[in-house]
């Protein structure tokens, strides 16, 4: 009967079938009935609130934040290579008198005004510095929970050089080549004293470790009273393997410490191409470092039980081969 027909008016064959020929499953439902595994934590949903904070928590450890942990008062700590904040009314101005590089100046909405934040103002507008007006909370979001004051300033990363562009520098003055290196210093402040004294006695550049050292923080900054503008910082991955390819270049390279082979105003490689390596107060140089030291040189005083930091001792040499330099130059 037509009406019992396979072939109705209208219909669709699939491509591939043929007439009267019934189409199995395949394996589709089989394959359908299986399980789609084991149900996701909420933190790996992207849909979920939970994988948010998961994010946020991973952004403030790559930060080198504690969750939640207000920052201190001045500047904020942050890893290397991130946008630093200088927090505070006084720690801003410091910076600006520092001649510290700026991204951008926050002051809050309504500033009670003083003699402090009209000085920002003025070196803001003369140096054409970006500036920003912003809630109290936004404020407190931008400082991470620090004492702002009112007032915040983003630092951009510093920019540091290779051990080669320290060595550049040295050829363009046409002179032999001083560098200061740090074993293991972690003190900014130390950092920012010693490009202060490499700044004044004519050193052409300062070499830290990438990892384990100070870097060049808002803290150096402000200490170098602007010495970080005009002497460059290289980093290295490994100081001692650094230290020896600037031996390769032709550098001597003396060591700083208290049971040194010699005192310091004996010091023989002062007018050659020089690298002085300071090491943490306490600790002194490492063992790998010291190794590949030409010569270890220490700095006489009054008593065994007393020490010096490691700015100290590198101003006291800088300004040893500075006088040795000059009077072998006259």
């Amino acid at each position: 009967m037509a009406g019992n027909s396979n072939r109705r008016a209208g219909a669709v064959r699939k491509a591939g079938s043929k007439k009267g020929a019934q189409v199995g499953t395949g394996g589709h439902s089989r394959k359908a009935l299986q399980g789609k595994g084991p149900t996701p934590k909420a933190e790996d949903r992207t849909y979920h609130p939970a994988h948010e904070r998961k994010l946020a928590a991973e952004r403030r450890a790559a930060a080198g934040r504690r969750p939640g942990g207000p920052g201190g008062r001045g500047a904020g700590r942050k890893g290397a290579g991130a946008t630093e904040v200088v927090a505070g009314r006084n720690a801003v101005l410091e910076a600006l008198r520092a001649e510290m590089p700026v991204e951008g100046i926050y002051l809050a909405t309504h500033l009670e005004s003083d003699d402090r934040t009209k000085e920002i103002l003025e070196i803001a507008h003369t140096r054409s510095h970006p500036m920003f007006e912003a809630s109290r909370l936004d404020l407190d979001k931008i400082t991470d929970g620090a004492v702002h004051q009112g007032v915040a300033m983003k630092v951009p990363p510093y920019d540091y050089k290779d051990a080669d562009d320290l060595l550049d520098a040295a050829a363009e003055a046409g002179e032999p080549p001083l560098i200061v290196a740090l074993d293991s210093v972690t003190d900014p402040r130390n950092l920012g004293a010693v490009l202060r004294s490499a700044g004044a006695f004519g050193a052409h550049g300062v070499l830290v470790p990438e990892r384990r050292a100070a870097g060049v923080t808002a803290s150096a900054w402000k200490v170098s009273a602007g010495a970080a503008a005009r002497v460059p910082v290289a980093r290295a991955t490994n100081l001692a393997r650094e230290l020896a390819e600037l031996k390769k270049s032709g550098c001597f390279v003396v060591g700083l410490d208290a049971g040194g082979d010699m005192q310091v105003g004996e010091l023989a490689y002062a007018t050659d191409p020089l690298v002085l390596v300071v090491g943490s107060e306490g600790k002194g140089l490492s063992r790998l470092v010291r190794e590949v030291c030409d010569a270890v040189v220490s700095i006489p005083i009054a008593t065994t039980t007393e020490s010096l930091n490691a700015a100290v001792a590198a101003g006291i040499t800088l300004y040893e081969v500075a006088k040795q330099r000059a009077e072998a130059s006259s």
